[in-house]
């Protein structure tokens, strides 16, 4: 009883509701609570950006760093010059201790940022 109850209460209201609910949590530092929200929102509107960095960034800040890499790629694919998504996940790959993997993208990150000294 509790499960269904639980499901109902994070996809309750509109989209935008949700969205505005979601965006409490995540201030909130309650991020498990977040991307329960933002799970359903991101499936109801897979090709847009903002909801999909909003659910990389509290699978982040949850440790769910894998997830975290799956959504991050997913916002690249979609947008391949989001600077904030580039540079997260160059952090989630160091996190992960895939130096090597992050460096690619904490260099394209700091190249978004006009940052020179950090490509060479």
């Amino acid at each position: 009883m509790v499960d269904s109850y639980d499901e109902r209460y994070y996809a309750f209201g509109t989209t935008a509701e949700r969205w505005d609910r979601a965006h409490q949590f995540f201030e909130a530092k309650e991020y498990v609570t977040a991307v329960r929200i933002l799970t359903g929102i991101v499936d109801e509107v897979p090709e847009q950006v903002a909801p999909r960095l909003l659910l990389a960034r509290a699978y982040y800040h949850s440790a769910q760093l894998k997830k975290a890499e799956t959504e991050l790629r997913a916002v690249l694919e979609r947008d391949p010059v989001e600077r904030y998504a580039t540079l997260m996940l160059g952090r989630t790959l160091e996190r992960q201790g895939r130096s090597e993997d992050a460096a690619r993208y904490l260099r394209l990150a700091a190249a978004f940022d006009g940052d020179v000294t950090a490509q060479l």
